[in-house]
């Protein structure tokens, strides 16, 4: 347990921003996972009108530190190929 000040207030912030990092995580898995399933129903149009927003979460995640850069660069590329290649299966 935390003795000094400086450490107890290490501590609450240390909490706080665990919180927070959960919270951004959870949004995060939340919109991928509604744009897969909105590419598994044929919706490719507002997929697409998702993509801005999941790609500003995804940068500001890497931004921070939330989650490393090249896991960030994935995710988006695997999102954007699965919208592409449903979208031509479409055509």
């Amino acid at each position: 347990m935390a003795i000094t000040k400086s450490a107890k207030k290490a501590l609450r912030q240390n909490l706080k921003r665990k919180y927070r990092n959960i919270q951004k995580k959870k949004i995060i898995k939340n919109l991928l996972k509604e744009v897969r399933s909105l590419i598994s129903q044929k919706k490719i149009e507002e997929a697409k009108s998702l993509l801005p927003k999941v790609y500003k979460l995804l940068d500001k995640a890497a931004k921070t530190g939330l989650t490393k850069k090249n896991t960030v660069a994935r995710k988006k590329s695997k999102i954007a190929r699965l919208i592409n290649k449903t979208g031509r299966e479409k055509s």
